[in-house]
C-alpha cells in the first residue's frame, strides 16, 4: 500500500498539470450535468416494515388520490379579550379570511371552521385548514404571500391569527452561513498550525473542490436515483470536514519530510505513501460507518449515508492526487516563513507540546485513564433517560407563528389536538362494513386517554374507513406512546368481535414507530459497523488490543456525547445559551447519526495518531518511546484537525432549526470528547500500561492477515527514500 501510494504521489507531483486538468475536467463535467439535470424533488418519506407505513400504504390503495402529499396550512383565529369568535363581527372577519384564503391559484380547498365544527367549546378559538394542490417545496412565493396577506387582513380586523402546517415551512436546513463560519475558523486554525498562507489555503482549496465535485454529482444523479433535496446535506458537512483533515495530514507530512532534507518530489511521494496510507484506511472506516446506515432500513437514511460515503471517497482521492499535484506547483510556499527566509530546513523540536503531553501521560497512565473513563462515564449517565421522538412546532421559538398557533390550539382544544392519531379500518369481506367500523370506533373511543373520535370517512367501495382519534396528552408525551400501544394491543379482540381489522398511523404514531425501529436497529448497526472497523484496524495495526481499545474508546465518547445532548435539549440545562427555547424528546435519528458519523471520524484520529506510533515501533523504538514519537509528530496536526471538525459542526449550532442545532451540538461535542479525551489521553494511557503487549498478534493470525504496510516500512528500506544531497537548494522555486 505505502509503496503504491508513494509512486502515486511522485507521479502526481511530476505530472501536476495533467492531474489538475483532469480534476478541472471532472468538476466541469459534473457541474454541467448538475445544471442540466432536472431539479431534485422532495422525496416521499417511507419507513418499510412499521405499522404506520402499512396503514398509509393501505390508505393510498383504498383512497386513490386522497393522500396526495399536498401542503397544508392550519390558520388559527382567536377572539380578543375572552370574546367569542362566533360573535357577529368576529365571525364575519373569519369568513372573509376563509374566502380570501380560498382564492389562491394553488389552493385546493379551505375548510370553513363554522361548517366543519372547528370551533372550541368555549367559542374563543377556531381554525381553518387550507389544502394545496402541490407539495410544500413547490409552493410559489405568490401563494405564500397570498397566505400571509389573508392572515394580516384578519389581524387588522382585531383577531389574533397564527398559522402552522407544512405550507409555513421555509425549507429549513443550513442556509450556508454554517459552512462559511466553519471554513473561516478552519482557515485560522490552519494558519496558526502551519504559519503559512499557502499551507493553510491548500487544504481549504482542495476540500472545496472535493465538495463541489460531490455535490454536483449528487445533483446530477438526483433524478435518476430518486435523491431528495436533503440527501446532500450530510455529504456537504462531512465532505468539507474530512476533505480539510485529509489534505492537512498529507501537507503536514510533506513539510516533515522536507525538514528531513528530502527533495520536493521525494517528500511528496513519501507523504502520500505514509500519511496517504493512513488517509485511505481512515476514509474506509468513515465509508463503512456511513454505508452501514443501510442496516437501519430507512431508505432516505440509506441514500444520505451512501451519498456522504461517496463524498468521503472523493475527499480521499483528492488527498492522494490533487494535493501532491498542488504541492508540485508550490513546493516551497507551503513551508513556514522562517524556513523560506533562512533557506534552512528545520525539523520540529524534540520537546514540542505533543512530546511534553505524552511524557506527562506516560509518567501517570493509571490516574489519567481513570479520570478520563470516570469523566466520560459521568457525562454518559443522563443517556439512560433518553427519550426519542420527532420535535415539531412545539420545539420552535415562541417568536414564530407556527409555535404560537400550536400553543393556541393546545390551549383551546387540548394538548393532544396537535397530534391526532389516524385509524384505518379494513372491513373488506365483512358482511356489515359500516357496523364493523362503528364498533371499532366505539371500542377505541372508550379507551382511557382518548378525548374524541371523529366520524368515519369511507372510500367509494365502502369497505375501508378512516377516522381521527384525539389523545388527551401532547404528541411527544410518553403517555401518548402508551396509548398507541394500548390501542394496538386491543386489535385481536376487536378483530375477533367485528371481523374487521385496523391499523394506527398519523404523524404522532409514525414518529413513535420510527423511534422504536431506530432503537431496535441501533445494536445491530453497532455490531456491523464496529465489527467491520475492528477487522480493518486489525489489518492496519496488526494488533488485537489496539482495535478493541479504539472501539471501546469510541463507545465511551459517543455515549458521553448523547448524555450531553440529553442534558441540554431534553433536560434544558444550559439550553438558553444555545438558543433552545423548548426542551423535549431527542430527534429519533440522532443516535444513529451520532454513532455513524462520529465512529468514522473517531477512527480517523485513531489511524492518524496510532499509525505514527506503529511506524516508530516497527522502526525499532520501544513501546513507550513509540507513544512519545507518535505524539511528537502527530499531536499538533490531530489537534488542528479536531478543532477544524468541531468548528465545522459547531457552526450549525447557530441555525434556527432545532434539529440542525441538535445535530451540530451533538457532533461537535462528540468530536471534542473523542479527540481530546479518548485519543489524546485514554489511548496513550492504555498503550503505556500495555507496553509491548499492545502490539501482540497471534502468529497464526499474523500469517493470514494481508500486509498493507501503512507505516511505510518498505519505503524506509528503499533507495529512493534517501535524503537529497543539498536540501537547501530545493528552496528555489520548482520549474513547472
Amino acid at each position: 500500500m505505502a509503496t503504491f501510494l508513494y509512486r502515486v504521489g511522485r507521479l502526481a507531483f511530476r505530472r501536476r498539470w495533467y492531474v489538475a486538468l483532469v480534476w478541472a475536467a471532472v468538476l466541469a463535467a459534473v457541474g454541467l450535468g448538475a445544471l442540466k439535470a432536472p431539479g431534485a424533488s422532495d422525496e416521499e418519506f417511507s419507513m418499510p416494515g412499521i405499522e404506520s407505513q402499512k396503514a398509509f400504504d393501505l390508505m393510498e390503495e383504498r383512497f386513490p388520490g386522497a393522500t396526495a402529499d399536498g401542503a397544508t396550512a392550519r390558520v388559527v383565529f382567536v377572539a380578543p379579550g375572552g370574546e367569542k369568535v362566533t360573535a357577529t363581527e368576529h365571525k364575519k372577519a373569519v369568513e372573509e379570511a376563509v374566502a380570501e384564503l380560498g382564492d389562491g391559484t394553488q389552493v385546493a380547498g379551505v375548510a370553513d371552521p363554522f361548517q366543519a365544527k372547528a370551533v372550541s367549546k368555549d367559542g374563543t378559538t377556531a381554525y381553518a385548514t387550507v389544502s394545496y394542490k402541490v407539495a410544500a417545496n413547490d409552493l410559489t412565493d405568490a401563494s405564500k404571500t397570498h397566505l400571509e396577506r389573508a392572515i394580516d387582513e384578519a389581524r387588522d380586523a382585531g383577531l389574533t391569527v397564527e398559522a402552522g402546517g407544512s405550507a409555513m415551512d421555509d425549507g429549513g436546513g443550513a442556509g450556508g452561513m454554517a459552512e462559511v463560519i466553519g471554513i473561516a475558523i478552519a482557515a485560522v486554525v490552519l494558519l496558526v498550525t502551519f504559519g503559512s498562507l499557502a499551507a493553510a489555503g491548500l487544504p481549504l482549496l482542495t476540500a472545496v473542490i472535493g465538495v463541489g465535485v460531490s455535490m454536483a454529482t449528487i445533483l446530477t444523479l438526483s433524478s435518476a436515483l430518486g435523491l431528495s433535496t436533503t440527501t446532500g446535506t450530510l455529504a456537504m458537512m462531512l465532505g468539507l470536514a474530512v476533505g480539510i483533515d485529509y489534505a492537512l495530514f498529507v501537507v503536514s507530512r510533506y513539510r516533515e519530510e522536507r525538514a528531513k532534507g528530502r527533495t520536493p518530489q521525494e517528500a511528496a511521494g513519501l507523504a502520500t505513501g505514509t500519511a496517504g496510507s493512513a488517509v485511505v484506511f481512515a476514509g474506509l472506516t468513515v465509508v463503512i460507518a456511513l454505508a452501514g446506515l443501510s442496516v437501519v432500513g430507512i431508505p432516505m437514511l440509506t441514500k444520505m449515508g451512501l451519498a456522504a460515503a461517496g463524498a468521503v471517497v472523493v475527499a480521499v482521492l483528492i488527498a492522494l492526487t490533487l494535493v501532491p499535484a498542488f504541492l508540485g506547483f508550490w513546493p516551497n510556499a507551503v513551508l513556514s516563513r522562517r524556513t523560506r527566509q533562512s533557506g534552512r530546513m528545520e525539523e520540529g523540536g524534540e520537546n514540542n507540546g505533543g512530546t511534553r503531553w505524552a511524557r506527562f501521560v506516560l509518567r501517570r497512565p493509571l490516574p489519567v485513564l481513570l479520570l478520563g473513563v470516570v469523566g466520560l462515564g459521568a457525562l454518559a449517565v443522563p443517556m439512560t433517560e433518553l427519550q426519542l421522538g420527532m420535535p415539531g412546532d412545539e420545539a420552535k421559538s415562541t417568536s414564530t407563528t407556527e409555535r404560537r398557533a400550536y400553543d393556541a390550539l393546545a390551549e383551546a382544544f387540548g394538548p393532544g389536538f396537535n397530534g391526532p392519531l389516524t385509524v384505518v379500518v379494513d372491513a373488506k369481506g365483512d358482511a356489515d362494513p359500516k357496523g364493523a367500523v362503528t364498533a371499532v370506533a366505539e371500542e377505541i373511543g372508550a379507551t382511557k386517554g382518548v378525548v374524541s373520535v371523529s366520524p368515519a370517512r369511507f372510500n367509494e367501495a365502502g369497505d375501508t374507513a378512516v377516522f381521527s382519534v384525539v389523545p388527551s396528552t401532547a404528541p411527544t408525551d410518553e403517555k401518548t406512546k402508551d396509548l398507541v400501544t394500548v390501542i394496538r394491543d386491543e386489535r385481536p379482540g376487536v378483530e375477533a368481535e367485528t371481523g374487521a381489522t385496523f391499523e394506527v398511523t398519523g404523524t404522532t404514531a409514525l414518529n413513535i414507530d420510527i423511534s422504536d425501529k431506530v432503537q431496535a436497529a441501533l445494536v445491530p448497526y453497532l455490531i456491523v459497523v464496529v465489527g467491520l472497523a475492528i477487522v480493518l484496524l486489525l489489518v492496519v495495526f496488526r494488533s488485537l488490543l489496539v482495535p478493541l481499545k479504539a472501539a471501546l474508546g469510541f463507545l465511551l465518547s459517543v455515549l458521553a456525547a448523547l448524555g450531553a445532548v440529553v442534558v441540554v435539549f431534553q433536560q434544558g440545562h444550559g439550553a438558553e445559551l444555545l438558543g433552545v427555547e423548548q426542551t423535549g424528546p431527542i430527534m429519533s435519528l440522532m443516535p444513529i447519526f451520532l454513532v455513524g458519523i462520529v465512529f468514522g471520524l473517531a477512527m480517523d484520529y485513531e489511524v492518524f495518531l496510532v499509525s505514527r506510533m506503529r511506524e516508530a515501533y516497527v522502526h525499532g523504538e520501544s513501546a513507550r518511546q513509540a507513544v512519545t514519537s507518535g505524539f511528537r509528530h502527530s499531536a499538533r496536526v490531530v489537534v488542528a484537525a479536531a478543532l477544524i471538525m468541531i468548528a465545522v459542526f459547531a457552526g450549525f449550532i447557530g441555525e434556527s432549526d432545532s434539529m440542525i442545532k441538535m445535530i451540530g451540538f451533538g457532533l461537535a461535542t462528540a468530536v471534542l470528547l473523542d479527540a481530546f479525551v479518548v485519543r489524546m489521553a485514554i489511548v496513550p494511557a492504555v498503550l503505556a500500561l500495555l507496553g509491548d503487549k499492545a502490539w501482540w498478534l497471534p502468529k497464526w493470525l499474523d500469517r493470514i492477515l494481508p500486509r498493507v504496510d501503512v507505516e511505510g516500512e518498505a519505503l524506509s528500506r528503499g533507495p529512493e527514500a534517501e535524503p537529497a544531497p543539498d536540501a537547501a537548494a530545493d528552496l528555489e522555486p520548482a520549474r513547472t
